[in-house]
């Protein structure tokens, strides 16, 4: 199917991937400058609330829910398993689930004081409005990423 689209040249129009990456690699950076003392990455914390407001999860879902590729999510939760915060266990022949540890918990509790500085930080730089029009934004990119056609 060829679309045709009326105004500027797609050409001239910045590339919406690029844009959404490299303020997504600014954002991480950020955050994970702020909790370098934690142990974790934003991304690891990210997985442990995660864990913590849903219980056991099979790794496809976690992955699914996280939005990641089963491969990047497996590379952050090696060293959550070997810390002891996630626990990794069989739940039948092909599936594998995740479950956050009592240990998990406490680590998560230890590094939330510094996700919040780093999440107030970003309210007050971009604004409590805009940020939740943002985040109905960026809702609706994922949603539409998840629709194109493979």
């Amino acid at each position: 199917m060829h679309m045709h689209h009326k105004g500027p040249s797609l050409s001239l129009t910045p590339c919406i991937c690029t844009a959404l990456r490299k303020a997504s690699r600014a954002v991480t950076r950020a955050y994970d400058l702020v909790m370098e003392g934690t142990g974790m990455t934003v991304t690891q914390f990210a997985i442990l609330r995660h864990l913590d407001r849903f219980g056991k999860l099979p790794l496809s879902r976690l992955a699914e829910a996280m939005v990641m590729d089963r491969t990047s999510l497996y590379r952050a939760l090696a060293p959550l398993e070997r810390e002891g915060w996630v626990i990794i266990s069989s739940a039948g022949q092909r599936t594998k689930v995740a479950t956050l540890s009592a240990n998990g918990k406490v680590a998560m509790s230890n590094a939330t004081g510094q996700w919040e500085y780093a999440q107030n930080a970003m309210l007050t730089a971009i604004g409590a409005d805009e940020w939740r029009d943002l985040a109905v934004a960026l809702g609706g990119i994922v949603s539409a990423s998840q629709a194109l056609p493979a």
